[in-house]
Parts: structure tokens; C-alpha cells; sequence
């Protein structure tokens, strides 16, 4: 399971990879597109693009270009199939919501039921 920085760093790979599924991304575009909130540093993304290929999402090259790191990333099956994962983790968190609710309204009903009872 991908902690929230790893989510959004593949999101944003899986975005800029598209249909293809292979792109060639400066590491400074990468960090424009991450959101703010999460604080990235150049060495920060380089640790999680490195989780993420050990994790086997996808092959990383890294290399320089004049100065500016460069990263040629080409998508693995399970980096191809990130957006499907992640709308099935979205699917399951709300049914256990929805379960759990369920579950106390239930309690809660034959708790009234038991107080009139006895």
C-alpha cells in the first residue's frame, strides 16, 4: 500500500506517461506538478521515484540533460493498472464506511428494543 506522498508522485507519473506509458520528464516539471502541500525536495522525489521502482510501478533512468536532471520513465503492469487500484481503494474505504455506519444504526436500534423489552 503507497503512503500519500508515493500516491501522488505516481498519480502525477501516471498522468504525464498517458496512453504510452513511457515519458521523459525533468525533474523540475515533476515538482511543479505535485501540490504544494506536500513539500517535495529534489532528493525527497528522487527517494520516492526509487520506493516506487523497487516496488516495481515502473523502470526509472535518470540522467542529465545540461544541467537538469532528466527522468525516463516507462510504466510496469502494476504502474499501468495504479488508477484502477486506486479506484477500487476509494470503492472499499466506502463500503467499510457504509458497513460501519450500518452496523451502529443497528446496535443502536436493538439497543432501543432491548430497553423496552426488559
Amino acid at each position: 500500500m503507497l503512503n500519500r506522498k508515493e500516491r501522488e508522485v505516481m498519480k502525477e507519473v501516471f498522468s504525464l506517461c498517458g496512453e504510452e506509458g513511457k515519458c521523459l520528464v525533468a525533474a523540475a516539471d515533476l515538482l511543479r506538478a505535485l501540490p504544494r502541500k506536500e513539500k517535495f525536495t529534489e532528493e525527497g522525489l528522487e527517494r520516492t521515484l526509487r520506493a516506487l521502482e523497487l516496488d516495481d510501478y515502473f523502470e526509472m533512468i535518470s540522467s542529465d540533460r545540461k544541467g537538469e536532471k532528466m527522468y525516463v520513465i516507462s510504466l510496469h503492469p502494476k504502474g499501468a493498472a495504479y488508477r484502477r487500484s486506486a479506484v477500487q481503494l476509494r470503492r472499499g474505504l466506502a463500503l467499510r464506511l457504509v458497513w460501519t455506519v450500518l452496523s451502529a444504526v443497528l446496535a443502536f436500534f436493538v439497543g432501543l428494543l432491548l430497553r423496552k423489552l426488559f
